[in-house]
């Protein structure tokens, strides 16, 4: 009997083995450091560095990101808005993840970061330095209609 993996944990069991075998600096381990990581080699263009950390936040804090998820109802207001400090990290990983496969082309792949994104970390806050929380799962939406629409053009 054949069995197939499904293309997400492919690309986690990836990036996990390839952390390992090339020995990612995931500093203190604090998920506020794997996401900047994360972002930092997205945006050198590295894909292997920035699965590596992606998936080392997941695998750390998404358990606890899914309890801070299932704790709200809406988004919380910027007064509060880096409380659930585990969810807005693991859910900006997700989107970080999205971004870094579409731009390898690995469009199917990306699609997973992001529905991942919206179905399971949809309250996910991320702090821009110019001042204000925008929501990675309404970016990682209007990405996913966008690819949906392209795939469907293209059919």
């Amino acid at each position: 009997m054949v069995r197939l993996i499904p293309c997400g944990l492919l690309v986690a069991v990836s990036a996990l083995a390839m952390a390992s075998m090339f020995g990612q600096d995931f500093g203190d381990h604090s998920s506020q450091t794997l996401t900047a990581k994360a972002w930092q080699s997205h945006e050198r263009g590295d894909l292997a560095d920035t699965l590596a950390f992606t998936a080392k936040c997941r695998e750390l804090y998404a358990a606890e990101a899914a309890k801070q998820q299932q704790s709200l109802t809406d988004f919380l207001p910027a007064d509060k808005g880096h409380d659930p400090w585990a969810l807005n990290h693991v859910g900006t990983c997700c989107f970080i993840e999205g971004q870094a496969l579409e731009r390898a082309s690995r469009k199917a792949d990306a699609v997973a970061a992001y529905r991942r994104l919206v179905d399971d970390y949809g309250y996910a806050q991320c702090w821009d330095t110019r001042g204000w929380f925008w929501q990675p799962a309404k970016a990682a939406q209007d990405r996913l209609d966008e690819l949906e629409f392209d795939a469907a053009v293209a059919e």
